[in-house]
């Protein structure tokens, strides 16, 4: 089964994680001709982005994160996912729900 990683950089994303998970969530289980990894890069959030991720991890193993020492910027924070994701293939999204 081919692998769909899904990148998804956050700063200070504490408002808007849970719903981007929801509709996420909903693809994956509707798709379920693919496996899934999310891939959450929290770029050195200094809100409550980090402990939503690890929450979402631990009830969702498809759940992935990188936590970023400092804000590097979401380029870079793109690239260290890059780094990271193990699908076949790979998209970025933005965590704040502006994506259709």
């Amino acid at each position: 089964m081919k692998k769909v990683s899904v990148i998804i950089p956050c700063y200070n994303e504490e408002q808007s994680l849970q719903r981007l998970y929801e509709a996420l969530k909903q693809l994956m289980d509707t798709c379920n001709t693919y496996e899934w990894e999310l891939l959450f890069v929290n770029d050195g959030s200094n809100d409550a982005t980090l402990d939503i991720i690890r929450q979402l991890r631990s009830a969702d193993p498809r759940v992935c994160y990188i936590d970023l020492s400092r804000n590097f910027g979401k380029e870079r924070a793109m690239l260290a996912g890059f780094d990271h994701v193990t699908g076949d293939c790979t998209a970025i999204i933005d965590a704040d729900l502006q994506h259709p």
